[in-house]
């Protein structure tokens, strides 16, 4: 993965330069890209592809695939981070990382016709590289933030809150779409520098071979230290891990950890799911265990003690003392919707997709039964991976 260029020592870096596109047409080929900065460019593309698709196109509970891309994405800009100091001569940071107004001079020759010849990236497309690069940096960052506060999962769901994820959420999308723009810009300069050059730069990040001019601009000749590169590799991987595995396995900040009240599930269950109270406000559990005579056209009437008992532990558990993102959205209920949760415009909102008569079929048997599509009810998160909606025929 060395990539020796021979270049006469004669020809400096600062020296002025003609453009030589007739020229590079004929000219001699020379490695330059490594099979380090080949390797990671293509599974780049790939890995940031399958997740802006899985991303904006793949229903929700596709959002482990989508983890696992985003996960790729920073495993990847961290080694090119790394191969960036210990790389061959072309893949060092130092060979292509640039001022702006380096990239602004360099524009202004190109298009008065003026530009030289890079081996490596032009300046241009090495200010190109590093937006692409930043913004991966950021988009994997958001969406880890978002993960652990509006889905309380990842290793930064005991820090982070409900606010905050969202915040980080609606940044994400918004970074993705100038990812979408930067791609977009990136491929059109490739094939105008391909056209310009008479260079297919696709295939040179296949082959690793350029054609080399002897007044093009070089970079003195870098050895790449393969050895050193996996053990910083290995040292970042396992730190990561570490930092991961030890996050994901604290408590989530804002999720009850302890199992449903035994009372509570042995009285509500005889007749229906027992919801997890932090689905419903304060106010909505008061008024419901205010008039257990007329629960919902039934009578529901416990021992006064043991009704006194269940409903300060639905209160004490409420939405209010609660950070998940059901939590959140169906805190506040509308003055319509006569104390059930199904009919809060939030949880109608979030189950517009579904068709009615789903809730007919017969291994859910009504909207009230949240467990049948929520492997996870219980505990009141509903993280969008344990979503599984019974397929059978309704009889």
């Amino acid at each position: 993965m060395d990539g020796t260029i021979n270049v006469p020592p004669e020809f400096n870096e600062h020296r002025p330069r003609r453009n030589h596109a007739n020229d590079l047409k004929t000219a001699p080929t020379a490695p330059v890209w490594d099979l380090g900065v080949r390797l990671f460019h293509w599974t780049l593309v790939v890995s940031v592809t399958s997740a802006l698709a899985t991303g904006f196109l793949a229903p929700r509970p596709w959002l482990d695939l989508h983890l696992v891309f985003g996960g790729t994405v920073a495993a990847l800009i961290t080694y090119r981070l790394i191969w960036g100091f210990t790389g061959s001569t072309y893949a060092r940071l130092t060979s292509f990382v640039v001022m702006p107004w380096t990239a602004l001079k360099y524009a202004i020759k190109l298009v008065s016709g003026r530009a030289p010849h890079h081996i490596g990236h032009n300046p241009l497309g090495a200010t190109m590289i590093v937006a692409l690069v930043l913004t991966l940096v950021a988009l994997t960052a958001t969406g880890l933030v978002s993960l652990g506060g509006g889905l309380k999962d990842g290793p930064l769901a005991p820090f982070t809150t409900y606010a905050i994820g969202t915040m980080a959420k609606d940044l994400h999308e918004i970074i993705a779409f100038l990812l979408l723009g930067l791609i977009s810009f990136h491929v059109f300069g490739i094939i105008i520098e391909s056209a310009r050059t008479r260079e297919n730069l696709v295939r040179t990040m296949v082959t690793g071979a350029k054609r080399i001019t002897p007044d093009a601009i070089h970079h003195t000749h870098r050895h790449a230290w393969p050895k050193l590169t996996a053990i910083a590799v290995l040292i970042s991987g396992t730190c990561a891990a570490a930092a991961i595995i030890t996050g994901s396995m604290r408590p989530a900040l804002g999720v009850a950890s302890t199992p449903l009240d035994s009372a509570y599930v042995k009285e509500c269950a005889a007749c229906h799911t027992p919801h997890h109270p932090s689905l419903a406000s304060t106010a909505t559990w008061r008024a419901l265990m205010s008039d257990l005579g007329n629960h919902f056209g039934d009578n529901a009437e416990l021992d006064p003690a043991l009704a006194k008992t269940i409903e300060a532990y639905l209160v004490t558990n409420s939405a209010e003392t609660s950070d998940t993102k059901a939590a959140n959205i169906l805190r506040a209920q509308s003055s319509d919707t006569r104390l059930r949760i199904t009919e809060a415009a939030a949880w109608r909102k979030i189950h517009t997709s579904i068709d009615p008569a789903t809730f007919s079929l017969k291994a859910i048997s009504g909207k009230h039964n949240c467990a049948a599509c929520h492997a996870d009810a219980a505990t009141g998160v509903f993280k969008a991976r344990s979503i599984a909606i019974p397929k059978e025929i309704s009889k």
